[in-house]
């Protein structure tokens, strides 16, 4: 199904090696001085690159960061301090949220409670108040039975 592979002979190829040729750093030739008005127009720069060509712009002038003042040392006891203060507030601000969370378990059973009572109570004047009609389960007149027990006729 596969062709059967062919093995070939390894080929040499010529190589050819670059060497890099170093380049000669730029040579900065100094600016033309021209009389300008301070601070109207920036200085222009020009230098001559090694194949002759002279590039000519704006100089820019790195930008100097301003100078960080000197922050005084915090003492290890006002950090203390202050972590302590949050602590504290942490857990006051826990105990708060268990005391609401329990008030309000204790207003929900309470509820509960008293959902039970009144569904319980209805359910029981339902039984207590309804007429007596056609009830289920088995009823006995007691008169007629001593009646007919005794053979009273009447």
């Amino acid at each position: 199904m596969y062709p059967e592979p062919v093995r070939h002979a390894p080929v040499q190829r010529a190589v050819e090696v670059h060497q890099p040729t170093p380049l000669q750093p730029a040579v900065m030739a100094p600016a033309p001085v021209v009389p300008l008005q301070p601070g109207a127009v920036p200085s222009v720069a020009s230098i001559v690159l090694p194949d002759g060509r002279v590039v000519t712009g704006y100089a820019i002038n790195p930008v100097q960061p301003e100078p960080v003042a000197a922050k005084p040392p915090v003492s290890r006891a006002a950090v203390n301090v202050a972590l302590g203060g949050v602590g504290f507030l942490a857990v006051c601000g826990g105990l708060l949220l268990l005391t609401t969370f329990i008030t309000a378990l204790t207003a929900l059973i309470t509820q509960l409670i008293t959902l039970a009572a009144v569904i319980f109570g209805g359910w029981i004047a339902v039984q207590v108040f309804k007429p007596h009609g056609r009830q289920g389960g088995t009823t006995v007149n007691i008169r007629k039975a001593v009646i007919k027990r005794s053979h009273f006729h009447g």
